[in-house]
């Protein structure tokens, strides 16, 4: 490592660290969380009349009617409320709809 001596300065080298931990975030954190939104987006654009889903506060209803960006649920036999297409939760969901099989 001798003949490498001075060819890196401190600068460069606490830069190269900086670039190194900006790829770990990147790779742990942000890419991952960019594929759950994507995931979460497709599952919101593929909702259909009749899904059984899953409020992200855990209330679960039966798609009577899609409106654009709001959805209308039957939670009981008479009882029907409107959501937004973002407070439908893809995780569990998929857990309730595992659980029913």
């Amino acid at each position: 490592m001798f003949f490498l001596e001075g060819a890196i300065s401190p600068g460069m080298a606490q830069m190269l660290m900086f670039g190194a931990i900006f790829l770990i975030m990147y790779f742990f954190f942000l890419r991952p969380q960019v594929k759950r939104q994507k995931a979460q987006d497709s599952f919101s654009d593929n909702l259909k009349k009749g899904d059984e889903i899953v409020t992200t506060s855990g209330i679960i209803g039966r798609i009577t009617k899609l409106e654009g960006n709001v959805v209308q649920l039957q939670v009981d036999q008479k009882t029907f409320i409107r959501v937004i297409k973002g407070a439908i939760s893809k995780e569990m969901t998929e857990g309730l709809n595992k659980k029913e099989e």
